[in-house]
């Protein structure tokens, strides 16, 4: 039986949010990150802000420069984890293989599904239908035999779009698009294919195996050739394990004074420990970070001989990691992670702070 793969992306998600819970800025160029006058860098904006070149990681002041007119918004990532909840709560009520890539995206195999149709087509729809209808926002859907395919074909018709490419239809579909495109085809890879005379996926669909292994290496010529016949039996992977929680923020000038560095990083723990929380998750080993004006990279840790999840135990340790940093030179960032997460199911017992001041911490 064909596999039936949608991938799920919502549209502008951050920048939609924002304009749908303020209403004044619907249909406007919204731009969500850095303040304009920061050296701050767009998160995402809209599709209003797009026309005028504005995209995600460039310069809030190169944003400012291409779109004056638009606002600028700080990010809410608590509103945003919350709506993505309720969006992934949509896709696991259609199929329990969901894999999610991010809180506005995700990979899911209906082959069987909820609704018990064997049309990729109707499930898609639904789907979107759903969100809109939970959310008020809307998203983009596509639908084909593999990843690879199916999250291609989900930027083809954005915003609020749906395609769907058959297995029939794959390689047709396929044969104009760039190398660019194609999955883990990055800067360096695409340079080498272009010297070779390789510029669209129908240059690799008519190539020799031979020649690309001979320039690539064995599998990677391989990968390529296979996914240029968009042939990819990677399987939607409904689980990833976790393995750290964090928040950070980039000041908009250097800090210098340790005091009110530390009153910037208080909601970015706070941040995780709601994340923590919202997930059942205790952590074992909390870091401190820290980025220099100077762009040197500093961090300290402490890990504890059991998990907790105690908030004011949490907020102990990162001051304590705080002072034991001894910061004497200009602050740019400050960020804290929880790592080394363990269900709170299968945490026996939690230690309190008296009894982690008198075990030994490894450092």
């Amino acid at each position: 039986m064909e596999r039936l793969i949608i991938h799920v992306d919502m549209d502008a998600f951050y920048a939609s949010v924002e304009q749908r819970d303020r209403p004044h800025l619907r249909d406007k160029p919204v731009i969500v990150g850095g303040a304009p006058h920061s050296r701050g860098v767009v998160a995402t904006c809209s599709y209003e802000a797009r026309k005028y070149g504005v995209h995600s990681a460039m310069s809030s002041r190169r944003a400012f420069a291409l779109c004056p007119q638009a606002t600028f918004v700080k990010p809410r990532f608590q509103a945003y984890r919350q709506v993505s909840e309720q969006v992934m709560a949509i896709f696991k009520s259609v199929t329990p293989l969901v894999e999610p890539l991010s809180l506005d995206e995700a990979y899911l195999d209906v082959t069987d599904n909820a609704l018990m149709s064997t049309s990729g087509t109707y499930v898609a729809r639904y789907i979107l239908g759903e969100i809109k209808r939970r959310t008020g926002l809307t998203a983009s859907a596509g639908v084909a035999p593999s990843k690879f395919v199916a999250k291609i074909a989900s930027g083809f018709q954005k915003p609020n779009g749906l395609t769907v490419v058959t297995a029939q239809e794959v390689e047709t579909f396929l044969a104009p698009l760039s190398i660019t495109t194609m999955h883990g085809v990055g800067k360096v890879t695409a340079q080498i294919l272009f010297k070779h005379g390789f510029e669209t996926i129908a240059d690799l669909q008519r190539a020799d195996v031979a020649q690309l292994k001979a320039i690539f290496g064995h599998d990677r010529g391989t990968q390529l050739f296979e996914l240029a016949h968009g042939r990819d039996s990677r399987p939607v992977v409904p689980t990833r394990e976790r393995k750290s929680i964090g928040s950070e923020t980039t000041f908009a000038f250097d800090l210098d004074d340790p005091e009110e560095v530390f009153e910037r990083v208080v909601p970015e723990i706070e941040d995780v420990l709601r994340q923590l929380d919202r997930r059942e998750l205790s952590c074992q080993t909390v870091t401190i970070k820290i980025k220099t004006s100077e762009f040197q990279a500093r961090s300290h840790q402490i890990k504890l001989n059991h998990p907790t999840h105690d908030h004011d135990e949490i907020k102990r340790l990162a001051r304590r990691l705080f002072d034991e940093m001894a910061i004497s030179e200009p602050v740019r960032l400050i960020g804290m992670t929880a790592s080394e997460l363990i269900p709170r199911t299968e945490t026996a017992r939690q230690l309190t702070f008296e009894e982690l001041a008198t075990r030994p911490l490894e450092e």
